[in-house]
């Protein structure tokens, strides 16, 4: 039996630590894996829970979440580019702290054939900056890149049905295509049982830190599809 005077000298953890330790915990609980040594499924193989969509683009990002069963996303808000300063990254690294994801899912915009251009580059640079300052805040929120192709193609239709002028599209296009993502990557887990996408390591095979992506007008740039040229007009 442990003394009274043991008992008093028993060191409390900060709220701040607690907090962090929980944070974590359910992002492990949430990535548990799937069948056990004895061939019976223990659980889906994917965190379970809120996560958060990311649609990039040269001038704006949108953002879109799922509740915690991560069975339906909604449109949250859309973010100015800041190439420069990188403040819409810290946005989108506290908008997932604050609704406590355990994912962060962002679009991949590959051409019909499969392969990536500039702006597919892009999109993996701005994942890479945003695990960096999920790093850096101490919130290690795992980080996947996940095919969009015809995400803002579909977005553009789901306005038009809805009624809304080309003018009111550029107010929530990009929400709408960051719910395309995200709701497109929740269902593909599952219907598969486990994770999909590419996960995003912090630093590159060669350990080198990630550069700052900063859109040009390149020539590759001009090949993109109308639809992503009338996102980013």
């Amino acid at each position: 039996m442990t003394s009274p005077r043991a008992a008093a000298q028993t060191p409390h953890a900060s709220p701040t630590r607690c907090r962090r330790s929980a944070r974590r915990s359910r992002i492990a609980e949430g990535a548990v894996t799937g069948p056990n040594p004895g061939g019976q499924d223990a659980g889906p193989s994917y965190p379970v829970g809120p996560k958060l969509g990311v649609d990039v683009g040269q001038v704006r990002v949108g953002l879109a979440a799922c509740d915690r069963d991560s069975l339906l996303a909604t449109p949250v808000r859309t973010l100015k580019r800041d190439a420069r300063r990188n403040h819409d990254v810290r946005l989108v690294a506290r908008e997932a702290i604050e609704r406590d994801a355990v994912q962060i899912v962002i679009g991949l915009p590959k051409n019909l054939s499969g392969r990536e251009g500039a702006s597919a580059e892009m999109a993996r640079e701005y994942a890479g900056l945003v695990v960096e300052e999920l790093v850096r805040q101490a919130h290690p929120i795992p980080v996947r890149l996940v095919d969009e192709r015809l995400s803002t193609v579909s977005a553009h239709r789901s306005l038009h049905s809805a009624g809304l002028s080309s003018r009111e599209h550029r107010k929530v296009v990009d929400q709408v295509a960051a719910v395309e993502i995200l709701q497109h990557a929740i269902d593909m887990q599952r219907s598969r049982g486990r994770d999909v996408g590419d996960p995003v390591p912090t630093r590159d095979a060669a350990g080198v830190p990630r550069p700052l992506p900063t859109p040009t007008e390149e020539p590759s740039m001009k090949n993109m599809s109308s639809s992503r040229r009338e996102e980013e007009a």
